[in-house]
């Protein structure tokens, strides 16, 4: 009898289905690719990317980002130590548009979607016994019986929507690019280079002070030239020098794509996102996790 295909279950916000899925045949953009193309589903046809995919392992939920992330997400699948249950849940992805909110209350919520299953891993934590003494309603009086009310305040489904991108956080660094120092980047492989802002770029000098828009960026991406940047520590590899791009990114003044993680040759850790090494030297790079806000206090994604 022929082995049975490899199946992913996927489960969103307010659906589930299942895809094949070989690890040993296809990759994440592939994965990605199929999970775009899947009809009847709530992002049928958007480009899914970093940010949208998660996986459920050993009672904590992990990105399914980048290469690293899946090379890693494929071994925990293989892993002969893990257990029936954490290769159920390994074997199961969370997928949900970053960029839309959360289904509301009177809506259908998947309860299979992993912010809204009853666990305690998953669930805020249980008040006191003081704390959860129910207040009659006039229904429950009529009833003779108590019933809890909602608590006031923020409702339910926001403070679901805002845990899951609290939990998108972006690895930020120290550094220099050119003449300028102390410089807070976002170190983010999702982008394919190396980008300035156009306000980080007019006060430096990058570009003239007098660029206006419809030049510089707008009709497509400008080659900046090769300028050189530093990470904090940088003992004993001063700088490289790689193309930059002007870009329109409001949240940073410098993002850190793919040609510089190859150059860098950077490795980041899954287990622990400010864990980041520059393997042509071994360096430890000082980095830290920033969850955006804005002036009202809403999360920001930076995609």
């Amino acid at each position: 009898m022929a082995s049975p295909p490899p199946v992913l279950n996927v489960h969103t916000p307010s659906s589930s289905f299942a895809v094949i899925h070989s690890f040993n045949e296809e990759n994440l953009g592939q994965l990605f690719e199929k999970l775009s193309r899947k009809s009847n589903t709530e992002f049928h046809g958007s480009s899914i990317g970093p940010g949208w995919v998660k996986y459920q392992w050993n009672d904590s939920i992990w990105n399914l980002d980048d290469d690293g992330d899946y090379t890693i997400f494929v071994w925990r699948q293989k892993s002969p130590s893990s257990s029936d249950k954490d290769l159920s849940m390994t074997s199961t992805l969370h997928v949900h548009d970053p960029t839309q909110p959360l289904p509301s209350p009177s809506s259908y919520r998947n309860p299979s979607y992993y912010v809204f299953q009853p666990s305690k891993a998953l669930s805020p934590e249980p008040h006191s016994a003081h704390s959860t003494k129910s207040r009659k309603t006039k229904a429950s009086k009529r009833n003779g019986s108590e019933v809890a009310e909602e608590p006031q305040g923020e409702p339910r489904y926001r403070k679901d929507f805002e845990r899951f991108h609290s939990e998108n956080g972006v690895r930020t660094v120290m550094g220099s690019i050119g003449p300028v120092d102390n410089v807070r980047m976002l170190l983010k492989n999702g982008y394919r280079n190396v980008y300035i802002s156009r306000k980080f770029a007019i006060k430096h000098g990058f570009i003239p002070s007098d660029a206006a828009p419809g030049n510089y960026g707008y009709g497509g991406l400008v080659n900046l030239g090769k300028w050189p940047i530093t990470l904090t520590p940088a003992s004993s590899f001063p700088n490289i020098s790689v193309p930059v791009y002007l870009s329109e990114e409001p949240h940073f003044d410098v993002v850190l794509g793919r040609s510089f993680f190859e150059r860098r040759q950077i490795k980041v850790s899954s287990t622990d996102p400010t864990d980041v090494v520059c393997l042509d030297t071994g360096e430890k790079i000082e980095c830290e996790l920033v969850v955006l806000k804005d002036g009202k206090g809403e999360i920001v994604i930076v995609t």
